[in-house]
């Protein structure tokens, strides 16, 4: 009886995760997204960050609904079933890809904005449920882990976002052969999206999914902000998301920068691909805790997945551009990762202030260089946000108790982060210049580090120490 739950358990992560996925091909694909809006459009790099504010702000808003919601009537997902919030989410964002056909037609930048603020408003509801759902599918100390697992295929969806989207825009496998486009033409990769995620609404709908539900009666009152590793931590979750997404989105205007690559927005996506699949090359790292290998298996998948994973974005990079042998060097970075991930040993404090401590230096290191080395130094902040957001999760609502449910409806409304810090970063880029808008990352990175290690004297003081109780995984 236990080893067929087991496998239902199984069966229905593999089939959650097929969501993570596309919330990540979205959200990548918007690097490619943004160059093109702000020349079709001649807009300020201030002013094409606004497609990320229009699309996180979209989480904010729909957890915010969302929060109050469950505060007067009760949890309506816990009532009717997550299924049918993953369902409804599905279909929500499908409105918003087809949106984007009289978004063309009107040739209004607002208009896009609000098709992605509604696609992203569906994925917001898709979040709320995903993430407790994966941590309910097993044992809960190894939900973090599954999370993991679950951002590593999201990771794998921003990975192939940009070339595919890239690929569905330009019309060519070879940058060499592409030439300017209309607006027209995104009429088509939109439509298609709408279809799939139409398609697996239904897929969704009529799967056989178990039905976690929380029998705890919930707080009316506001009681999760008494912690204050909750309220240090949705600070945490507002930085870590802003930061990831500002990096990536400004890379399009880093890349046209002559001290950086001088290349035009036609050429980007091979780069704007490698920092998402820096999210995939930590993540799948990060989610080999989920399974019972040897101490010695551990330790050399430890070594050997990060270089899968990125011999897997090259091959797809490949498949659209070609010659991606200029990526190569990017190989050394991920060996720092790698040296970073054996001395965190899956601690999730001690992850947060070794990663983000690394991911201020490397930002470092892009500020006072140019060429390759600045450039790769930028993107390696993905390898550093790779784990970031389980481990700022689970540290956050640690000895919440009753409120727990609360405490993550909070963090996941501070998801908003994405909405507020790109734009700011391309902001102060039109005041001092791109590269040394990435100051901006070297503020975030170095909140993350104290954070996590301000976390852990919190914890200390209540009794929990995670990373005292954590597996290491080496």
């Amino acid at each position: 009886m236990e080893q067929q739950k087991s496998v239902s358990n199984n069966s229905a992560l593999a089939t959650i995760i097929s969501v993570f996925f596309f919330w990540g091909f979205v959200a990548a694909s918007n690097g490619v997204l943004i160059p093109m809006l702000k020349k079709h459009f001649t807009l300020s790099q201030f002013q094409s960050q606004l497609v990320d504010t229009a699309f996180f702000l979209a989480y904010g808003v729909g957890s915010l609904i969302y929060f109050l919601i469950s505060r007067a009537f009760g949890d309506p997902f816990n009532k009717y079933g997550m299924k049918k919030g993953l369902v409804l989410g599905l279909i929500i964002s499908a409105i918003g890809a087809l949106l984007f056909v009289p978004a063309v037609s009107y040739n209004q930048y607002m208009f896009f904005l609000i098709g992605l603020f509604v696609i992203a408003f569906g994925f917001s509801l898709l979040q709320i449920v995903a993430n407790p759902f994966v941590i309910n599918l097993g044992d809960p100390a190894k939900g973090s882990f599954r999370l993991n697992l679950a951002g590593s295929i999201n990771s794998l969806g921003t990975s192939l976002g940009p070339v595919i989207f890239g690929f569905a825009l330009f019309g060519s496998a070879r940058s060499e052969a592409v030439v300017d486009i209309g607006i027209e033409n995104l009429k088509t990769p939109f439509i298609i999206l709408s279809i799939v995620l139409l398609a697996l609404a239904v897929f969704l709908a009529y799967s056989k999914l178990p039905s976690p539900k929380n029998e705890e009666d919930q707080e009316k009152s506001l009681g999760a902000l008494q912690y204050p590793q909750l309220v240090l931590g949705m600070v945490a979750i507002f930085v870590y998301v802003g930061v990831e997404v500002a990096v990536g989105s400004n890379l399009g205007a880093l890349l046209e920068n002559k001290a950086i690559k001088g290349i035009d927005h036609t050429q980007i996506a091979k780069y704007i691909s490698l920092y998402w699949g820096s999210l995939m090359i930590g993540r799948w790292t990060g989610s080999m805790s989920v399974f019972n290998f040897s101490e010695t298996t551990k330790k050399l998948l430890n070594v050997i997945i990060p270089f899968i994973a990125f011999a897997v974005v090259l091959f797809f990079n490949f498949i659209k551009e070609g010659d991606v042998s200029d990526l190569y060097i990017y190989g050394i970075w991920i060996v720092l990762f790698i040296i970073a991930n054996f001395l965190a040993q899956d601690k999730p404090a001690k992850t947060l202030i070794l990663f983000g401590l690394s991911a201020t230096i490397m930002m470092l290191v892009g500020l006072f260089t140019t060429g390759d080395v600045a450039l790769y130094s930028f993107m390696s902040a993905g390898l550093f946000c790779s784990v970031m957001w389980p481990c700022i999760f689970n540290l956050a609502i640690a000895g919440l108790g009753k409120y727990t449910t609360q405490g993550s409806s909070l963090l996941i409304m501070m998801i908003v982060g994405g909405a507020i810090i790109p734009p700011l970063q391309g902001k102060l880029s039109d005041a001092i210049g791109i590269q040394q808008s990435y100051w901006v990352a070297v503020v975030c990175f170095l909140f993350l580090a104290w954070y996590g290690f301000k976390v852990k004297n919190i914890l200390q003081k209540q009794g929990i120490d995670y990373d005292a109780n954590t597996p290491t995984g080496h």
